[in-house]
């Protein structure tokens, strides 16, 4: 009996004893629903947002619109058709648009108990519509569509459609299929751009009458409006009197080699009326939003002609004086004597909105891998830093109450969640920062003002992903510094393997982030994903090297015509950093793994030191003088790979006559070290990848094949920049996984 007493309350306490987590895999990356795009009801009691759900073996995205009450309560699907997306409701409460079947449709709303009815179909556009946004008197829709701008030289909606239908018509049943290209541009990203072209339109929302193309040829000429951006903010915006639009185009002769993005107003009821250029930067200037009150019309700002991650600056455009007045935000901190007191805010204004009583600007930046929500108001005489933020806000809206914003949160071992910030119950006393126009100080004392925020706690509104979540083992961010090139604090992470034991000694994964002007961070991702990454038994370790955002504008234009200098040492001595501070890490199993310039600096790793056991590089420059005649966008490679000091583009044949070693295109070029190359290699690579053109991956191959080095060749001929079809990214994760375990002599390949 003892005995029996005795097995019967082990077996008790293994019952009752929470079952162990297990590691991520691939299928559960897939079955967590992506959350975007939240919206708040007029009335403040709704959150509508957007979820993504993928379905490996149907190899499908679907989108689909959801509701949660802001107070609280259950998170309910409200749309099921084939894919909407893009929920914007009706100033007035009555309505809600959105996107699907490729036109704009309106869906009755139903503010009590939070329900859409059935849907209306508003347009009916021969190259479809997407992006619509109301007019503040709810009577109007604005929004995108895809036309030939020759054809919108027609008197009107009916004739510039047919003229689309008729091109588009002729086009279809024609054998030949050649393009004749004029200028560059041709091709953009992942798709060649054809001859049609992205104009703003408006609607009557209440029939679908009164269709108008707000920028025709006869305003931008053959340019695209808005202006193409990657995640960028909405490039078209409603004055509040619903009579006046502003939206962003750049007019210079030729786009592929500018950034010259320019914010234009144009009066929508007066006859006769013109755009008027507001921005007079030569950089770009996007993203604007009027201020409710009407006075003001804020916009992003940059001053570097060419220069696509130059700082973004917060421009407010006083629309009686017709004046600008940029925000350069110096911060003094008060928050405890005898720390250092000013510090200058070197960072990127990532996105902004405004209070709904027009007096502060609320805005995110990216911060030494946080994103951190700031306020200020319009005319900069105060500004407040609410606190430190774990994880990453994005698509901030205002909550109906000044200091209460809605957006969603990610971090590094969360997907985004619906959240609350309240940022009324910030202690003012610890985190309120006042404007000092005119000064600024040291990195070392913005780490230090870093340091003192408090945190700014979030609520989550949704947990559509806690159950799977629940059953993960998964490792939080773990922070570190070292010094790196020219004696420069540089920032490092890891995330530590599954149900993690200290005294063993673990493989490594090495990440390299793209960019050059990105950064790791906490965040979530659905590429690239570091909880993955480490799941198999990993040690992932990535550093956030010179060109990485959330330092200062400095340490990123410390990339600048470097491209192999001091961002290479900063990761090599990131990762002796990390070797010596986590004594878990075996440094005689390591693999380096890039993408984009991730996948440049992996070439540049293959040809530079052998410390690696593999290397996996996707989709990155491997000879610089090939790939500035084979990308689309001009003006990147022409900034990055200017000789420093020198003002005019970098382009090879300037460069020519040269030494090797002033050429920047010859001096970091992996091709011209090849030779040195022995670390076994898998190359990635797709056929739509128009950043980096394939040929780039094919030269690559050739060369570590002919070398003799081990090396493989993942090709995708259906993919662009990046692998986003379900189950062409589960190739790429078992490809990528299993030649990891193969050179590091882990999991199956263990004492082999």
């Amino acid at each position: 009996m003892k005995i029996f007493a005795a097995l019967l309350a082990a077996s008790l306490l293994l019952t009752a004893a929470p079952a162990q987590k297990r590691p991520m895999t691939f299928q559960d990356l897939m079955a967590m629903k992506r959350v975007s795009d939240p919206q708040i009801s007029p009335s403040g009691k709704w959150v509508l947002f957007s979820v993504t759900d993928v379905s490996l073996e149907k190899n499908t995205k679907v989108n689909h619109l959801w509701v949660v009450p802001i107070a609280g309560g259950k998170e309910v699907q409200v749309t099921t058709g084939e894919g909407e997306a893009n929920g914007r409701f009706s100033p007035d409460g009555k309505k809600v648009a959105l996107s699907m079947k490729g036109q704009i449709y309106e869906m009755p709303w139903d503010e009590p108990t939070g329900k859409l009815g059935e849907s209306t179909q508003v347009t009916n556009v021969n190259g479809g519509a997407d992006g619509a946004i109301w007019s503040p008197d709810s009577k109007r829709l604005m929004f995108v569509v895809n036309v030939y701008p020759e054809c919108s030289d027609k008197p009107d909606w009916a004739a510039e459609d047919a003229c689309d239908k008729t091109k588009d018509d002729a086009a279809n049943t024609s054998p030949v299929k050649a393009q004749l290209f004029t200028h560059l541009l041709y091709r953009h990203w992942n798709a060649f751009t054809g001859e049609r072209r992205s104009h703003v339109a408006m609607v009557n929302a209440a029939d679908g009458s009164g269709l108008r193309d707000l920028t025709p040829r006869l305003a931008v000429g053959d340019a695209e409006t808005p202006t193409f951006s990657l995640g960028g903010p909405l490039g078209y915006a409603w004055a509040p009197d619903s009579h006046e639009m502003a939206y962003v185009t750049n007019l210079d002769k030729v786009p592929a080699a500018s950034t010259n993005n320019d914010v234009f107003t144009l009066r929508l009821d007066e006859a006769g009326a013109k755009a008027v250029k507001v921005s007079t930067s030569l950089g770009s200037d996007d993203g604007p939003a009027y201020s409710p009150d009407g006075k003001w019309l804020a916009f992003r700002s940059q001053e570097r002609a060419g220069y696509e991650s130059d700082r973004f600056r917060l421009t407010i455009y006083d629309r009686k004086a017709n004046s600008l007045h940029n925000l350069d935000l110096d911060l003094k901190d008060y928050s405890k004597p005898g720390r250092p007191t000013e510090s200058d805010l070197d960072r990127w204004v990532d996105e902004f909105i405004w209070s709904s009583d027009s007096q502060r600007v609320f805005f995110t930046a990216g911060d030494r891998g946080e994103q951190v929500i700031y306020g200020t108001n319009f005319t900069g005489d105060d500004l407040h830093r609410f606190g430190k933020t774990s994880g990453e806000w994005v698509g901030l809206v205002q909550a109906g109450q000044e200091y209460k914003l809605v957006g969603t949160l990610m971090r590094i071992d969360q997907p985004a969640e619906i959240a609350l910030a309240d940022l009324s119950k910030m202690d003012d006393s610890t985190v309120t920062l006042v404007l000092n126009m005119g000064k600024s100080n040291s990195e070392q004392k913005a780490l230090d003002l870093h340091a003192n925020a408090m945190p700014l706690p979030p609520h989550l509104l949704t947990h559509l992903n806690g159950s799977t979540l629940s059953m993960l083992a998964t490792d939080p961010l773990t922070s570190f510094t070292f010094i790196g090139a020219e004696n420069a604090k540089v920032q490092g992470f890891i995330v530590r393997p599954p149900n993690f034991d200290p005294a063993r000694k673990y493989p490594v994964k090495f990440l390299i982030h793209g960019g050059p002007q990105g950064a790791w961070g906490d965040v979530w991702s659905y590429r690239w994903n570091p909880e993955l990454m480490a799941a198999p038994g990993y040690v992932v370790v990535m550093v956030n090297p010179r060109g990485s955002t959330g330092y200062g504008q400095a340490f990123i234009d410390g990339v600048n015509g470097d491209w192999g200098g001091k961002a290479y040492i900063d990761l090599m001595k990131g990762l002796d950093a990390a070797e010596a501070r986590f004594p878990f890490i075996d440094k005689t199993r390591e693999c380096a793994l890039g993408a984009s310039y991730g996948g440049y600096m992996a070439n540049w790793i293959l040809t530079q030191t052998d410390r690696f056991k593999c290397i996996v590089t996707h989709d990155g420059m491997f000879n610089p003088a090939a790939a500035y005649g084979d990308t689309e966008e001009m003006w990147f490679n022409e900034w990055e790979f200017k000789r420093p000091g020198t003002t005019e583009p970098g382009q090879p044949w300037r460069y020519a006559v040269l030494p090797a070693d002033q050429d920047p295109f010859r001096k970091w070029s992996p091709m011209l070290h090849i030779q040195h190359a022995k670390t076994p290699t898998l190359v990635i690579h797709s056929q739509k990848d128009f950043r980096l053109d394939v040929s780039e991956g094919f030269q690559l191959f050739t060369a570590l094949q002919r070398l003799n080095v081990p090396s493989e060749m993942l090709y995708f001929p259906d993919e662009g920049h990046w692998v986003q079809k379900p189950q062409n990214s589960e190739l790429w994760n078992k490809t990528v996984s299993d030649w990891c375990d193969k050179w590091t002599h882990t999991n199956a390949y263990a004492g082999k």
